[in-house]
């Protein structure tokens, strides 16, 4: 393949200026994760001393190979919601190496209100596994939660996706026959006591470690018997006398030491036949990237930097380059492998669309795994192109996208607006990992034009009642409306919903996906096939 010859000059006061705004930018997102991460009250750290505990973070640390990358997911999860009290959603999962093998860790923080469940805890819980369904990934849970937050249990418990999708994810990967640990370090109680029973092998600690459907104050006022901690669900009753869990430990490093045993005698999945050269690094320094997108929502730039920056050696070979251009199509490796790379130069004609749809099924064809570089307004509209039939070829897009049986990995480099979001493998279209950076932007328009919209509406409804067009109330309109639809644009507002699976920074583009496509080859290819395509 050819390697792609950069433009971009990175003395010129543009680059220069791009790149000052998007360090800016990552400085920024590198300061939340790390408060995210590390920043705690100092009652809660002498709360777990006391109780002999270990911060979270150390113990996902232990558990990982030394020298190993951990690709966090959702660092950012809950970061605009709950008044901050739930920073990371009050959990930790990510993509490591234990013993040699590829597994997500889920691990619940009780740093944060004893690890309490907030509902988007659970989301993130529950995406945690889906992830591990999707992959085919064994999973390693850290339990010591103190359950679901009461006074938001309605939005905890009760619907499809919420608490019980957990339990219904586990029960789907033992059918799977893919492996689950659970080591347990607090108190797992109610639906919670289902992780460890539900996972294949789990190791408890002596002391801190308790597993029961209800803890000694329920039992008391559901039945008026009086039971401690360790009658009820300690590690001597559950591995002595129920059979609940399968290894008592001493401590946490021991029960951490036992589970790494356990993992190691795991045997290690065939990944499937993705083709594969060797590893490259990219000709173009990353860190340009910080250069190459602008410092505006507003400004475009060519896909092509970017891919020239996470590209093995750079290197590319472009699908039906003088064809559909807003749409660039075309073959590159990342880590070695080999994928197919679409990417937005600009709003989607009738032409791009179609391209896009064929080299999808190209790529299904060849077993080549896709990766989509979102920079979307969505597809053209008006008179000229309605009649030619963008949304019939849009759809035909969608429809190739979504059946596609390769795996398919996005990232959200800029704007995100529209149906466009849906043909470039948004959240909804089953991405196996979607991840975003500082800048993204994601809405069904975009902000200037969802205000005019909407200030046009008004003034229009005004008319119609016989009033006068009042400008300061569609001023006044314009600037709440503004304001809130900005917010909810952002890329941290999408992140702490988790809508992605976590902002990171465009420099470790090529990195996570680099895991991410490693990992994802542990599932096998889906089956052929695709719905009715509008000819």
């Amino acid at each position: 393949m050819r390697r792609i010859q950069s433009a971009l000059s990175t003395s010129d006061p543009t680059f220069r200026a791009n790149e000052a705004h998007n360090r800016a930018l990552a400085a920024e997102l590198r300061e939340k994760q790390d408060k995210a991460r590390h920043v705690r009250p100092e009652r809660d750290v002498q709360r777990l001393e006391k109780q002999g505990k270990q911060m979270p973070r150390a113990r996902v640390e232990k558990l990982l190979d030394p020298g190993t990358p951990f690709l966090e997911l959702s660092s950012l999860a809950g970061n605009m919601a709950y008044g901050g009290e739930s920073p990371g959603a009050s959990i930790i999962t990510g993509i490591g190496i234990v013993s040699g093998r590829e597994v997500i860790i889920h691990a619940d923080d009780s740093s944060i209100k004893g690890g309490a469940w907030y509902p988007l805890s659970v989301k993130k819980i529950v995406r945690c596994l889906e992830i591990a369904i999707e992959n085919r990934l064994p999973v390693v849970h850290l339990c010591d939660s103190a359950g679901g937050f009461l006074p938001m249990q309605s939005e905890v418990f009760p619907d499809k996706h919420m608490a019980g999708r957990i339990f219904r994810n586990q029960c789907q990967l033992s059918k799977m026959g893919v492996k689950q640990l659970s080591l347990v370090f607090g108190q797992c109680t109610a639906g919670g006591a289902y992780i460890p029973a539900l996972s294949d092998y789990n190791v408890i600690t002596r002391g801190t470690g308790a597993v029961f459907l209800g803890g000694p104050p329920l039992v008391k006022a559901a039945t008026g018997e009086e039971v401690g901690v360790e009658e009820l669900g300690g590690a001597d009753m559950h591995t002595t006398v129920s059979g609940v869990c399968d290894y008592p430990a001493s401590s946490e490093d021991e029960a951490i030491a036992i589970g790494r045993e356990i993992v190691g005698q795991w045997d290690r999945p065939k990944k499937w036949d993705c083709q594969r050269d060797e590893p490259e690094a990219p000709y173009y320094d990353p860190e340009e990237l910080y250069g190459v997108l602008p410092d505006d929502i507003k400004k475009g730039f060519d896909m092509r930097e970017v891919i020239a920056r996470i590209a093995d050696g750079s290197r590319f070979h472009e699908y039906q380059p003088n064809y559909g251009t807003t749409l660039v199509c075309g073959y590159a490796n990342i880590w070695g492998w080999k994928v197919g790379i679409l990417a937005n130069n600009g709003v989607l004609f009738n032409d791009s669309a179609l391209k896009g749809a064929h080299f999808i099924e190209l790529c299904n064809q060849n077993n080549t795994p896709l990766v989509f570089l979102q920079n979307i307004t969505g597809y053209m509209i008006g008179r000229d192109y309605e009649q030619k039939g963008i949304t019939k070829d849009g759809a035909k897009m969608i429809m190739a996208q979504a059946c596609s049986r390769v795996p398919k990995f996005t990232v959200m480099c800029h704007g995100s607006f529209g149906a466009g979001n849906y043909g470039m493998c948004g959240r909804a279209f089953d991405s196996r990992f979607l991840f975003s950076w500082p800048n993204h932007q994601i809405g069904v328009m975009g902000g200037e034009q969802a205000v005019n919209t909407l200030a046009d509406v008004k003034a229009a409804q005004m008319r119609r009642n016989g009033e006068e067009v009042d400008e300061a109330v569609v001023q006044k309109l314009r600037e709440e409306t503004g304001s809130a639809y900005l917010e909810q644009l952002s890329a941290y507002y999408a992140t702490s919903e988790i809508w992605d699976d976590g902002i990171i920074d465009p420099a470790d583009t090529r990195n996570a996906l680099g895991m991410a496509i490693t990992a994802s080859l542990n599932a096998p290819l889906g089956d052929p096939g695709y719905g009715v395509f509008r000819f």
